[in-house]
C-alpha cells in the first residue's frame, strides 16, 4: 500500500511549473471578471451517470487495487468474513457493482466527500461512510481505515468516479425517494411479498443460497440481514429501493403504494439490533422513518 501511495503522489507532483503571476487589477474589475468566469464554467445540478469501461483500469498496483476493490464489494461476506456479520454483500443494495441509477450508485461518490452527516453530527470521510455500512448494513465491524482492503474499495469507487466534477451529484444518486409518500398498509405488503418477492427472498425473508452456501439473493430480515441501524431498515429508503429496483429486472413496475406496503412489511420484521444506536443524531434531525 505504501508503494501505491508513492505512485499516486508521484503522479500528483508531475505537473508543469506555475505560470508567472499576472499584474494586479482593480478590485471592481477583478470581481466582474470573476463573476463572468464563474458563469462560464457553471456546472450542471446533476452529472450524467456514465460507467467507465473496464479497459480503462490501469496496469500495475493501482489497477490491482481497483480490481480487488470490485471483488470486495461484490463478494463481501466471502472476502471479508471477519468483518461481515450477516449474509449480505455491499452490492445487495448497491446493484451491479454500484453502477445503477436509483440503487445507490458509487459513480461520482468520491467527489462528494468529506460531507456533513446529521446522524453523527460531524463531517465524515468516504472511508468513514464505508465503515458505517460495514457496521450497519453488513451488521459487522469497521475495516482498518489505513488497510489494504479499505484502500482497494476506495480505489474502485475512485475509478468509477473518473470524469465527474467534484461536488456535483450524478443523475440517479442515492435511492430516489418517492415524492408523495402514501400511507403504507403492511398487511397488504405481506400479501404482495408472498406474490412478488418470496420466490427469491424466501417465505420467511431468509434469502436464497446455493446448496454449498453460495450467495444468490439477500435475506430481508432475521440474523442474516442488515441491522436496525442500516439505511435500508428505514421505511422511506426501503420503499424507494423497492419502487425503482424490484422485482429484480422489473424495476419501476410497482406503484408507489405497493412499494410502501412492501417496505412497511419487511422493515418491521425482526432483525439484529445496533449497539450504541442511542448516540445517533446527537444534535437532532432524526428522520421520521428511523426505527429507533
Amino acid at each position: 500500500m505504501k508503494r501505491l501511495s508513492l505512485l499516486l503522489a508521484a503522479a500528483a507532483c508531475n505537473q508543469a511549473p506555475p505560470a508567472e503571476l499576472p499584474s494586479p487589477v482593480p478590485v471592481a474589475a477583478a470581481a466582474a471578471t470573476s463573476s463572468s468566469a464563474a458563469a462560464d464554467r457553471a456546472l450542471p445540478s446533476a452529472w450524467p451517470l456514465t460507467v467507465p469501461d473496464a479497459s480503462t483500469i490501469p496496469d500495475g498496483e493501482l489497477g490491482d487495487a481497483i480490481r480487488r476493490g470490485q471483488v470486495l464489494v461484490t463478494h463481501t461476506r466471502e472476502e471479508l468474513p471477519e468483518y461481515v456479520g450477516d449474509g449480505l454483500h455491499c452490492t445487495s443494495c448497491h446493484l451491479q457493482g454500484g453502477t445503477v441509477a436509483k440503487a445507490g450508485p458509487w459513480v461520482g461518490i468520491t467527489g462528494m466527500f468529506p460531507m456533513y452527516r446529521s446522524r453523527s453530527a460531524s463531517v465524515i470521510t468516504l472511508e468513514e461512510r464505508v465503515n458505517g455500512c460495514m457496521t450497519r448494513s453488513m451488521n459487522g465491524k469497521p475495516l482498518p481505515v489505513d488497510g489494504d482492503d479499505m484502500t482497494a474499495i476506495v480505489a474502485y469507487m475512485t475509478w468509477l468516479s473518473q470524469g465527474v466534477p467534484v461536488g456535483v451529484p450524478i443523475e440517479g444518486r442515492g435511492f430516489a425517494k418517492v415524492k408523495d409518500a402514501p400511507t403504507p398498509d403492511p398487511a397488504n405488503g405481506q400479501e404482495l411479498f408472498a406474490q412478488k418477492c418470496a420466490a427469491c427472498h424466501g417465505a420467511e425473508g431468509q434469502g436464497m443460497d446455493t446448496p454449498d452456501g453460495g450467495y444468490i439473493y439477500p435475506a430481508l430480515w432475521g440474523d442474516r440481514s442488515f441491522n436496525i441501524g442500516a439505511g435500508m431498515a428505514r421505511l422511506d429508503t426501503a420503499a424507494a429501493f423497492v419502487r425503482w429496483n424490484m422485482p429484480l429486472g422489473q424495476g419501476g413496475t410497482l406503484t408507489d403504494q405497493e412499494a410502501y406496503d412492501l417496505a412497511a412489511f419487511f422493515t418491521t420484521q425482526p432483525r439484529p439490533d445496533l449497539p450504541g444506536k442511542e448516540h445517533d443524531w446527537p444534535k437532532g434531525g432524526k428522520p421520521r422513518d428511523a426505527r429507533y
